[in-house]
């Protein structure tokens, strides 16, 4: 390819398929066949696509597969969570890869869910058996003092976004995070170019660092080309406190031309919101959300959103654990996979 970046219609034309197959390949949607999928998946790793260039390096993965053997079973690796998975679109797809790639090396997956009690006493679940774990991956683990605890476990460690960097500290761990600046950076920019300069934030921005990387990106653009934010339009809140976020809306003499929001989810709740007042809102004000799920899609107006390739994802959280498994002296990486700003009805207008 010449050194040049590799896209997905190169990918499409090794193939002999279309550019279209490979995209929901690449972003593990359906209606393809798991041995299509995974013969795009193993092209892109060839080509070096994207993020996916981290795999090549791991040819055992590729090697067991090529002799259609069984690996030996390598031990298990712990899910340590807050959350219900079943409700998060990014986990959801980002886990069903990451499972089957992890299995293929001969490791098992284990989920282990952190109570409030365990929270409240710095105990870890009594499910977790620290003899059988060969590695830990943590998702929606944002409690600082509760990361500490598992960092001190003396197991190799990656969380998958990551509390607040509150005070500077550092986790003993490894973090992979997406990309949460790029994309608002060049939304802002393209509503400061059209003269709308009134744009506000919606959500929680100390919940999780990727919460507060995407605050910080809408502050920053607007620092760049000086134009002050108007805190009356920067509403925080907690996730899924509807009533607080209904409050703070009704609290508005006027509305901005954007809202940035959290995630879709805080978009949608905002949207529902001033839809009840006045639907003609909705034509008024602008709304981008985070994460491009599948509700951002099928809500009316569609909410343009941050798309998040959690196929990419998992391969890199794949790359991450094991090489931190055989090399345990390593620095310590942070990692940040790509995103795309996918543009809709809600601020197309």
């Amino acid at each position: 390819m010449n050194n040049r970046k590799v896209t997905i219609q190169d990918i499409a034309d090794e193939l002999g398929i279309s550019r279209n197959t490979v995209s929901k390949a690449i972003n593990n949607a359906e209606g393809i066949a798991d041995s299509t999928r995974n013969r795009i998946l193993q092209k892109a790793v060839e080509m070096g696509y994207k993020q996916f260039s981290y795999v090549a390096a791991m040819t055992n993965i590729e090697k067991q597969a090529s002799e259609h053997r069984a690996p030996e079973y390598a031990g298990e690796i712990a899910m340590l969570t807050t959350g219900y998975l079943a409700n998060s679109h990014f986990a959801s797809m980002f886990l069903d890869r990451f499972h089957q790639e992890i299995a293929e090396m001969g490791y098992s997956l284990s989920t282990h869910r952190i109570s409030s009690e365990n929270l409240r006493t710095g105990t870890l679940p009594h499910t977790f058996i620290r003899e059988r774990v060969k590695g830990i991956i943590c998702l929606e683990v944002f409690d600082w003092n509760y990361s500490e605890l598992i960092c001190s476990v003396g197991l190799p460690v990656l969380f998958v976004d990551a509390p607040v960097h509150r005070t500077g500290k550092k986790l003993a761990a490894d973090i992979l995070m997406m990309n949460n600046t790029t994309e608002i950076t060049s939304f802002v920019n393209s509503l400061l170019d059209k003269r709308l300069t009134k744009i506000g934030f919606i959500g929680d921005y100390g919940h999780c660092q990727s919460f507060y990387e995407r605050y910080s990106a809408f502050r920053m653009a607007m620092l760049m080309r000086n134009i002050p934010v108007e805190e009356r339009f920067v509403l925080k809140t907690t996730d899924n406190d509807i009533d607080s976020l209904a409050d703070k809306l009704d609290a508005l003499e006027e509305y901005p031309d954007a809202f940035i929001c959290t995630n879709d989810f805080s978009a949608i709740d905002a949207m529902q919101l001033l839809a009840q007042k006045d639907r003609k809102l909705l034509q008024k004000v602008r709304f981008l959300g985070f994460d491009d799920t599948h509700e951002s899609r099928i809500f009316y107006p569609p909410l343009s959103s941050v798309h998040i390739h959690s196929q990419v994802m998992s391969y890199s959280a794949l790359h991450l654990l094991m090489s931190r498994i055989n090399e345990p002296n390593m620095d310590y990486r942070v990692i940040y996979c790509e995103t795309d700003l996918v543009l809709r009805d809600s601020t197309e207008f």
